[in-house]
């Protein structure tokens, strides 16, 4: 008799969680939905004072027009090498880091830590400017490098706070048998551990990427004057302009633009919820 009575009181809340779930979700992809719609509407519909979220009418002009600008491609070619190298190179790093501070004692290693927290803390806006004397300092303004430097060190922080609890649920147990078994330090790590983190990483790799790719401040800020080292979002410029913005090839680079990130989401997401929920067990 109690079975059903608790499964009637739990139903209602059950359906309003699922309720709410389902109307965030909505709230959260409208303007994805208003961004592809906008890109498909004539020039005519997007000027209209009233607005209305279908068209009859479907048009390609605004894609057109952003795949007949001259640098569109190698601006698209040079987001994606930064944000490749930022994702492998951060995490690599990350993964020797916390390992590093996981499973060595050494001194100061809770007051690296607490850096790596109070450097997340840090706005990234307080830091162009610095970074900016920095790059031309070291004579990497106008390159990719300028672009790649600093997303590595951005992305650090949080990828070794957030593999660390990886390597530490990895039994030391485990390491020790592989040492009984005659495996060396450089084989646990790589054939071992590596394995058993990789849904972290690629979990860090997601939020690397998605910070990298839709970065616009540093590649406004560190590319001046050589337009071939730009990255993609420099694209969405062209269609600004002092008279009348070009709505349509705005929604439709922001479009392109957003493809890759899907893609990247659906090649990497079953590792992403494992990672995000914790794949590596006792």
């Amino acid at each position: 008799m109690s079975l059903p009575r608790i499964h009637r009181i739990h139903r209602p809340w059950r359906l309003a969680a699922e309720a709410s779930a389902l109307v965030i979700a909505v709230v959260v992809a409208f303007p994805l939905y208003w961004m592809v719609l906008s890109a498909f509407k004539p020039e005519g519909e997007i000027q209209s004072t009233e607005a209305h979220p279908w068209t009859l009418s479907p048009s390609l002009d605004s894609f057109r027009r952003v795949f007949e600008q001259q640098e569109f491609g190698r601006y698209f070619l040079n987001s994606l090498f930064v944000a490749g190298v930022v994702v492998i190179a951060s995490a690599l790093i990350a993964f020797l880091a916390a390992t590093a501070v996981t499973r060595f004692r050494f001194t100061y290693r809770t007051t690296l830590l607490i850096m790596f927290l109070v450097a997340q803390m840090v706005p990234i806006e307080a830091l162009t400017i610095p970074l900016f004397f920095l790059m031309r300092d070291f004579g990497q303004l106008n390159t990719l490098g300028s672009l790649i430097l600093p997303h590595i060190a951005f992305s650090l922080p949080f990828a070794i706070w957030m593999l660390r609890g990886f390597v530490k649920a990895v039994p030391e147990a485990l390491e020790e048998a592989a040492y009984i078994d005659g495996a060396s330090r450089t084989r646990f790590l790589w054939q071992i551990l590596f394995p058993l983190v990789f849904p972290g990483l690629v979990a860090t790799s997601v939020f690397s990427f998605i910070s990298t790719w839709n970065d616009f401040l540093f590649a406004k800020s560190f590319i001046i004057s050589d337009t071939s080292q730009s990255t993609l979002p420099m694209a969405l410029l062209v269609f600004f302009k002092p008279d009348e913005n070009d709505w349509g090839g705005i929604m439709a680079a922001s479009t392109v633009m957003t493809v890759p990130v899907l893609v990247f989401f659906v090649l990497v997401q079953r590792r992403l919820v494992s990672g995000l929920g914790g794949a590596v067990k006792d």
